[in-house]
């Protein structure tokens, strides 16, 4: 097991040669060649926000930038700091704006790359149960299915409820699910009245004709709608102490992510069929790839973060707080531009 201050000693003697002048050519035999070993926690690599992680690494796109990445599954953010805070994961893959709720406490964290310029969230009301729905008033007395108590989609749900005036739980009745398809046959047999969930279970229950969406953040479009600008999803985070220890690292991740993110604006059906493994289809290719198609714009295709990305989260993120501190969060530590910068440049993205 690595240590941070190993780690963080050793990175440099593993990269000379390879990550520190550039990325390896494609095609260049790793027989022999030393890479340096990263473990990226991530909150759930088969949610669609992390989608380039898994490309980057099923295409050797990290092997090829001189890593030797680990991704480890942890159901959670949480979770995913608590690995990198102890040293046994280097980096995390996380929504940013668990990277501001980290800096709140005191946690010197920022994106490196940014994978999603829209959360990929869909909020639908059942046809049966709901067919009358007209606006958020109509969800009073109704329970909703949601992945986690202060999850993405919860916090969504919230935000678009309070538009309404329903600030209170007790006027409606959340029900964390953490699996999917736990959450859609609750939804399917009316144990739950609406779901706010990422895809592709929303796109599923949409095609049964049990669905309908109200809320759509699979677009840069909808994500507008619903929070009032672009909202940044999932990220590659690192420690400050990281970031100034390991530049060449840190370069190496953005550039593999890059080289991902790029791929995936173009990338067909066939394509995704090759790459992303069986596992993620869970038996329906078909619906994979449908729910691909709508997530398509909601990927960065360069790693950059928006302009407005941050002002917008953190605006999300303070309506949950009454204390004041996220506020107070200096944006500009929670984030930096200049690897993804690189490697736009570089591939062209």
């Amino acid at each position: 097991m690595w240590s941070r201050r190993a780690w963080l000693g050793a990175g440099s003697s593993l990269l000379l040669g390879s990550v520190a002048n550039g990325a390896l050519g494609q095609g260049v035999s790793e027989r022999g060649r030393q890479r340096t070993p990263v473990t990226l926690a991530v909150e759930d690599r088969q949610a669609f926000c992390y989608l380039p992680l898994t490309i980057a690494e099923r295409m050797g796109h990290f092997t090829v930038q001189g890593l030797d990445v680990q991704v480890v599954d942890t159901q959670g953010p949480e979770r995913a700091f608590k690995l990198q805070h102890a040293g046994t994961a280097q980096a995390i893959s996380v929504p940013y704006s668990a990277v501001i709720a980290l800096q709140a406490r005191g946690h010197r964290l920022q994106s490196v790359v940014l994978l999603g310029r829209a959360p990929q969230l869909v909020l639908g009301v059942s046809t049966r149960s709901l067919g009358h729905f007209r606006d958020w008033r109509d969800l009073r007395g109704k329970r909703m299915a949601i992945p986690a108590a202060g999850s993405g989609p919860h916090r969504m749900a919230r935000v678009l409820l309070a538009r309404s005036g329903i600030h209170s739980a007790d006027e409606v009745r959340f029900v964390a699910l953490p699996d999917a398809d736990d959450a859609a046959r609750a939804f399917r047999s009316g144990a739950v009245d609406a779901l706010c969930y990422p895809d592709p279970v929303m796109t599923q229950l949409e095609q049964e004709g049990v669905l309908r969406v109200v809320a759509d953040t699979r677009t840069p479009r909808g994500s507008e709608e619903v929070f009032g600008g672009p909202m940044p999803a999932g990220c590659i985070c690192l420690s400050d102490e990281l970031i100034k220890a390991q530049p060449a690292v840190c370069q190496a991740l953005a550039d593999a992510t890059v080289m991902a993110l790029k791929w995936l604006q173009t990338a067909g059906p066939s394509d995704i069929i090759k790459v992303v493994p069986e596992s993620y289809f869970r038996g329906d290719r078909a619906l994979y790839l449908a729910a691909f198609a709508r997530a398509r714009e909601a990927w960065t295709p360069d790693g950059v973060m928006p302009e407005r990305g941050p002002a917008v989260a953190v605006r999300t993120l303070a309506q949950f707080d009454d204390s004041g501190v996220l506020q107070r969060v200096p944006l500009e530590k929670t984030f930096t531009n200049e690897f993804a910068r690189r490697a736009k440049q570089k591939f062209r993205a």
